[in-house]
């Protein structure tokens, strides 16, 4: 009888983990994942920025760097909230929504200047890359940068 239980609550358990999100593929219709940044002169990558959703905005915080020493540096040249705050861990996009198929409203931050810009993206490439714009007032006057989505 113990054993029946047994095999019954591990037939249970195999089935919730199986049913768990964390086991499964990335959504490639969402942004939330971790994606690649690239600098726009060289291509090097530059580090990993996590999107994730709160309170149905999208966020994206700055996880790893590949720029040397950036594990001690802080954004010293931010002139917001995130003055001083460490880089890695820094909240660089900020409250983008769902408008009509893309991703706006909110804003990016280049940690390098402390500029902060208008920010909308669109995912291409069957969800494996991220068109990132900031801008400075309307679309047209800013640049495109494009990410590519992690395992």
């Amino acid at each position: 009888m113990k054993a029946s239980i047994r095999i019954a609550l591990l037939c249970l358990l195999a089935c919730a983990l199986l049913q768990s999100p964390a086991l499964h593929a990335a959504d490639l219709s969402s942004p939330i994942g971790r994606w690649k940044t690239f600098d726009d002169k060289t291509g090097q990558a530059r580090g990993i920025v996590r999107i994730f959703e709160q309170d149905g905005k999208f966020f994206g915080r700055l996880e790893e760097s590949f720029t040397p020493g950036a594990a001690s540096r802080v954004c010293a040249v931010c002139t917001d909230d995130r003055k001083n705050q460490p880089i890695i861990g820094l909240m660089i996009v900020r409250n983008m929504k769902l408008e009509n198929g893309e991703y706006g409203g909110g804003d990016i931050l280049d940690p390098d200047t402390g500029s902060v810009y208008r920010c909308k993206f669109h995912l291409e490439q069957d969800g494996s890359r991220l068109v990132v714009r900031g801008f400075i007032g309307f679309s047209l006057l800013g640049r495109s940068q494009t990410w590519q989505r992690e395992p």
